[in-house]
C-alpha cells in the first residue's frame, strides 16, 4: 500500500488532563503511533506541566516533572514525532482558574470557564504560562494556544460595559485577545507559529477577520468529530478563512472522547466515518491549504467531567483512523495492516469489540475494560432486577423491614457470592494492569466510576440477607439419663 494522505501532518492529539500515561508507557506506544502512520504529538498538558514559580500552584499532584517532559520529547524524536505543546489560554481555563488566588481573573466571577481579556493581569499570567511551557519545548514550530468554546464571554461585569459602546461586539472583543496572545508567542517566540481552535471565529464576518490582523498571526485548527461531518459547510468554510487572510490551516477529527463524557468504548465506526469525511473535505477544498489534521483523543469533556476512553483503550479506533487517512480511505487492505499492527486476529470496526483484544502496549487494559462495560452492570443487574427469588422474595420492602424466607437465602446467597468472587478478582487483575500505565489517582476514579459500583450492589445484597437472616434456633437440651435425674448420680 502506498501513502496516498492528503494530510502530510497527521498528529495524535493526547489530553494529559485526565489519566495522563506515565512515561515509561508513552515509551511503548510511541513507536506504534509512528508505524500507524502518525509524525507529530499535540500534547495537551493543562495541569501536568510542571509550570514553576508563581505558577506553581496550577500543577497537579501527578503532574511530570521537568526532566520527565524532557524525556518525553526525547521519545517522541526518537520515533519522529514532532510535538506541538497547547495551552489554553482564554477558554477551558478551568485548572487555573479555580484556584482561589486566580478567580479575580474570571470573565464572570461564578464560572472558572473563561478568563477576563480585560485585565492586564490575564494577558500577563497566560503569557507567563506560554513562556514556561516553550521554555522546555525549544524548537517547537507551533504552540496551539486554545481559545475555543469561550462560553460566557461578554457577561461579565467589565464586558457588559465594554459592548454598551456601539462599535464594540463579543467578535472583536474575542479578536482582541487572541490577537494579543498570539502576538505574545510571535514576540517572544518568533520561530513558533501560534494555532488556535476554529469554532469561535466561525461566525465571525469575513471583513471582520480580515481587519483584525489575527489571520497573519495565527493557523485556524478546523475541528468536527461527527460521523456526519458536512463536507460541502467545511470546503465553504476553508475558503472563508482564506478570503479572510489565512494562509494556511489545520483539520481535527476524533478517535476517541467525542461521543460521551462517560464514554468507556469508543465506536471504531463512528471515528472512522469522521476522519473519512474530513478526507473528502481534503479533496474537495483548495490543495495544500490544510497542513495536516490533529486526530484528537479527549480524555475529558472539561476540567471537572469525568473520564472518558482511556488512551489504551482506543489503540485500536486510533489505528483505524490513522491507517485510513494514510492511505486515502479503509480497504480490506488497511484492514489486514491494522490488525497486523495490534496483532489482532480479526477486527469489526461496526462493532466495538474484537476477536481478542490483541498484542499492542495496553491491549490488557483494552480487553479487561472491555469485559466490564459489556458485562459488569448487566450481570449485577441480572441478579437484582431480574432473579425471581431476590425479586419475588427479597424485594427493596423486604430489604428494608428485614424479611427473608430462610430457604430463600439458599437460592439467592450462593449466586451473590460467587458473582462478587468472580468480578472482584477482576477489578483486582484490572487495578494492575492500569497502575503500570496510569498514577494512582487516575485508577482510583476509573474504578470508582466504572467498578465499585455494582460490587457496592451485590455486597450491599448479601449484607441485607445476613442482616435479614433469622437466628439459629436454639440448641436442644441433652437428653435425659435413662434413670432419670434423680437417680443419675446415684452409685450401684
Amino acid at each position: 500500500m502506498s501513502d496516498s494522505s492528503p494530510f502530510k501532518m497527521r498528529f495524535v492529539h493526547l489530553d494529559l488532563k485526565g489519566a495522563p500515561p506515565k512515561v515509561s508507557y508513552l515509551s511503548e506506544i510511541f513507536p506504534l503511533f509512528s508505524a500507524l502512520g502518525a509524525n507529530g504529538l499535540l500534547i495537551e498538558y493543562e495541569d501536568t506541566f510542571p509550570y514553576d514559580g508563581p505558577l506553581r500552584l496550577l500543577r497537579a499532584p501527578h503532574a511530570y516533572s521537568p526532566s520527565e517532559v524532557t524525556e518525553i520529547l526525547r521519545l517522541a524524536a526518537a520515533h519522529e514525532l514532532e510535538v506541538v505543546p497547547l495551552v489554553q489560554t482564554f477558554g477551558h481555563m478551568e485548572f487555573v482558574l479555580k484556584h482561589r488566588a486566580l478567580a479575580h481573573l474570571r470573565e464572570v466571577a461564578l464560572f472558572p470557564n473563561t478568563l477576563n481579556p480585560h485585565k492586564e493581569e490575564a494577558l500577563a499570567l497566560v503569557g507567563a504560562m506560554v513562556d514556561q511551557v516553550l521554555e522546555l519545548h525549544p524548537g517547537a514550530r507551533w504552540l496551539h494556544i486554545g481559545c475555543d468554546e469561550v462560553y460566557y464571554l461578554g457577561e461579565g461585569e467589565a464586558s457588559r460595559q465594554w459592548l454598551q459602546q456601539e462599535q464594540n461586539t463579543t467578535a472583536a472583543l474575542c479578536l482582541s485577545h487572541v490577537k494579543a496572545v498570539a502576538s505574545h508567542v510571535r514576540t517572544q517566540h518568533p520561530a513558533t507559529t501560534p494555532l488556535v481552535w476554529d469554532d469561535m471565529l466561525r461566525d465571525i464576518p469575513e471583513d471582520q477577520l480580515s481587519a483584525s490582523g489575527v489571520p497573519q498571526l495565527v493557523e485556524p485548527v478546523l475541528w468536527d468529530y461527527g460521523a456526519d461531518l458536512d463536507v460541502q459547510g467545511k470546503v465553504l468554510l476553508m475558503e472563508k478563512y482564506r478570503k479572510s487572510g489565512f494562509p494556511r490551516m489545520w483539520a481535527a477529527s476524533a478517535f476517541k472522547g467525542a461521543t460521551g463524557p462517560s464514554q468507556a468504548l469508543p465506536p471504531v465506526e463512528y471515528h472512522l466515518q469522521n476522519n473519512l469525511r474530513w478526507l473528502q473535505v481534503a479533496a474537495q477544498g483548495q490543495k495544500d491549504t490544510l497542513q495536516g489534521i490533529v486526530l484528537t483523543g479527549w480524555q475529558r469533556y472539561d476540567h471537572f467531567a469525568v473520564l472518558c476512553e482511556l488512551l489504551p483503550v482506543a489503540i485500536p479506533s486510533l489505528a483505524v483512523c490513522l491507517q485510513s487517512l494514510l492511505h486515502g480511505g479503509f480497504s480490506e487492505d488497511v484492514q489486514a495492516q491494522v490488525q497486523n499492527l495490534l496483532g489482532i486476529p480479526t477486527m469489526e470496526v461496526a462493532d466495538v469489540t474484537s476477536d481478542g483484544a490483541g498484542s499492542f502496549p495496553g491491549s490488557d487494559i483494552l480487553a479487561l475494560v472491555t469485559h466490564v462495560s459489556l458485562d459488569l452492570r448487566s450481570s449485577v443487574n441480572e441478579v437484582l432486577q431480574r432473579d425471581r427469588y431476590v425479586t419475588g422474595w427479597f424485594s427493596h420492602y423486604h430489604r428494608r423491614r428485614k424479611l427473608v424466607h430462610p430457604v430463600m437465602i439458599q437460592h439467592i446467597q450462593p449466586q451473590a457470592l460467587s458473582l462478587l468472587g468472580r468480578w472482584s478478582a477482576l477489578a483486582h487483575e484490572l487495578a494492575a494492569a492500569l497502575r503500570r500505565v496510569f498514577p494512582e489517582g487516575a485508577v482510583e476514579e476509573w474504578l470508582q466510576e466504572n467498578v465499585h459500583p455494582s460490587l457496592k450492589q451485590l455486597q450491599a445484597l448479601l449484607q441485607d440477607l445476613q442482616a435479614a437472616s433469622p437466628p439459629p434456633p436454639p440448641a436442644s437440651p441433652p437428653p435425659a439419663s435413662p434413670d432419670g435425674p434423680d437417680n443419675a448420680d446415684q452409685g450401684p
